[in-house]
């Protein structure tokens, strides 16, 4: 996969993880001003990724782009989202898995 492709990819997944956090915490269908900030934020990571060529998940990246506050909402977006991503997108949802099991056998 092109790392253009990748990073079009990761945006996209962070964008619906974001939005369906939105829509089932704050009960708004567009995105609230602090779930946006953080959605912009996260895009401007992924853009200035230095590892996306070789990375799986920001989670198993030795380089931490994301300051600990955004580091710490997007974990909680992430915890609330990421089962929810099976409802919304299967085919992601179930792709992720694949990888993060591939990635765990890779490291062990």
């Amino acid at each position: 996969m092109k790392i253009e492709e990748k990073r079009a990819k990761e945006k996209k997944t962070i964008s619906l993880m974001i939005a369906i956090y939105c829509k089932g915490k704050h009960k708004q269908d567009t995105l609230c001003k602090k779930c946006k900030e953080l959605e912009t934020y996260a895009h401007s990571r992924i853009m200035c990724c230095p590892k996306m060529e070789t990375k799986t998940f920001c989670s198993n990246c030795k380089v931490h782009c994301y300051s600990e506050e955004m580091r710490q909402r997007i974990k909680e977006v992430m915890r609330y989202s990421g089962p929810k991503m099976l409802i919304h997108d299967p085919v992601m949802a179930i792709s992720h898995l694949i990888s993060s099991f591939k990635e765990r056998r890779r490291k062990s």
